[in-house]
């Protein structure tokens, strides 16, 4: 669905009046607020419904018609529970209007957040034709292209003359998400080729459908992960995509606006991976459920520290014949870390975005090890002329300078290595996050460290 305000230029610093639109509601000034509200762009619009309290928001619903709501309601960002505590609180009759003059695909994702009951009592409300075109989207796994496609694209019989076609463009325009691609079926709804809008109006009259049309269409699987439908469209640069059946039936289209959410959706999932949580916080996320989230991994990043810590005290012998070695501990483990960490957040991005094939998985975990080495090497060398000029002690030096390379190495190579095995699993590689690689750095790098000094340690003392 558009809205007529989408084509309205906007200067770069030109912003809604909050404060002026609360004042009209409170002062009852019906019709000053809704020239007001209307003239904003519908993200404007969400964004004051968003900001708004209880209060406010029961008044804008009074003010304006379930379509006019509608119009903002397909760009609203909310958490999950605000919108069951949201729909607890609009009228059932009002609430199904709203969700019939939205976008389906939109609107089903905002009914993914409500319980089955209040589901099963807005769609009873609904229109007939609307009820069944947004039941048959609910079947569909969430993170799936079936999840995020939308019913309302323009179709025409591959058989059916231009003349006639530019008609029923016509005719299904003012319902369609996008217009720019028109998709050619035959008479069992297969998808049999595409066309774009200028295809169809340049075209001659008297010309078929079948005539004007691609036959070769890249499509994608109405089971397929949302994460491949975005590769998919990237790689081809795609407004729209169509999702089809096993049996090559059209269902409907993804659009580019819905792969936009998918891919900030994909990237904050794994960012927060990355950092060892289930999810990005929000800022209304409460204490309990905050540390909920993160207690599992803390937890075995517990348990993986102590492994740090038991071998530590098996070199309790060395550490003490050489304290100094203690010193330069937290510089080594830190490294490490640090360069797998690296090394980890390289590799997953090359899988996500598709730039790593079977071919190249050795070459770039040798590249990413030999990126290590050299790094490692030159740390090394600056470290040994520090230790060296301040303790005095070439044999130390040595020994903290290759145990320095060698982690660093390993680092950069368990952190390549370790998100491809997953990949390769069909695990999501940013699981492996960077507290876990961190950890995982430490104890080998405390292994290569004292295994070292332990093995040199008769002349250091």
């Amino acid at each position: 669905m558009t809205n007529d305000n989408d084509t309205k230029l906007l200067d770069d610093e030109e912003v809604y009046n909050k404060s002026l639109l609360d004042q009209l509601l409170s002062e009852n000034n019906i019709d000053d607020f809704r020239e007001e509200f209307l003239s904003m762009h519908t993200y404007e619009q969400s964004e004051y419904f968003e900001d708004s309290d209880d209060e406010v928001r029961q008044a804008i619903f009074e003010v304006l018609s379930p379509q006019e709501v509608a119009e903002f309601f397909d760009q609203l960002e909310m958490d999950d529970e605000a919108y069951e505590e949201l729909f607890e609180t609009i009228n059932a009759n009002y609430a199904s209007k709203v969700l019939e003059d939205m976008s389906y695909d939109n609107a089903v994702d905002i009914m993914n957040h409500l319980s089955k009951q209040k589901i099963v009592s807005l769609l009873t409300l609904m229109n007939q034709e609307d009820s069944k075109e947004i039941k048959a989207l609910l079947h569909y796994e969430e993170d799936t292209a079936g999840g995020i496609m939308t019913t309302e694209y323009i179709s025409l019989k591959s058989t059916m003359p231009v003349r006639e076609a530019l008609l029923q463009v016509k005719e299904q325009a003012p319902d369609a998400e996008t217009i720019y691609m028109i998709y050619a079926i035959n008479d069992d709804k297969q998808l049999v080729g595409v066309l774009s809008l200028r295809d169809l109006i340049t075209a001659e009259n008297d010309a078929y459908i079948e005539d004007v049309m691609q036959e070769r269409v890249i499509s994608v699987n109405v089971a397929d992960d949302q994460e491949d439908v975005a590769q998919k469209m990237r790689d081809y640069d795609f407004i729209a995509i169509p999702v089809l059946d096993y049996q090559d039936h059209l269902l409907g289209i993804i659009t580019i606006d819905d792969i936009l959410d998918v891919m900030d959706e994909e990237a904050s999932e794994d960012y927060s991976r990355l950092a060892g949580v289930s999810d990005v916080d929000a800022t209304n996320t409460s204490i309990v459920k905050t540390s909920a989230q993160r207690l599992p991994w803390l937890i075995v990043l517990t348990f993986l520290g102590m492994i740090t810590a038991t071998i530590l005290g098996s070199f309790e012998e060395t550490l003490s014949q050489v304290a100094l070695l203690a010193a330069f501990i937290p510089i080594i483990s830190g490294m490490s870390g640090n360069s797998g960490t690296q090394s980890l957040a390289v590799s997953v991005r090359n899988i996500s975005t598709g730039e790593i094939d079977e071919r190249s998985k050795f070459k770039v975990a040798l590249r990413e090890a030999g990126s290590g080495f050299l790094s490692g090497f030159v740390c090394a060398v600056i470290l040994c002329l520090i230790i060296i000029i301040l303790y005095r002690e070439p044999i130390l030096a040595l020994i903290v300078g290759g145990s320095l390379t060698v982690a660093m190495t390993v680092g950069t190579l368990v952190g390549s290595i370790i998100p491809l095995i997953m990949n390769k699993f069909n695990i999501d590689p940013a699981v492996a996050s960077g507290p876990f690689i961190t950890t995982i750095n430490d104890i080998v790098s405390m292994l290569i460290y004292f295994g070292l000094a332990t093995t040199f340690m008769s002349y250091l003392v």
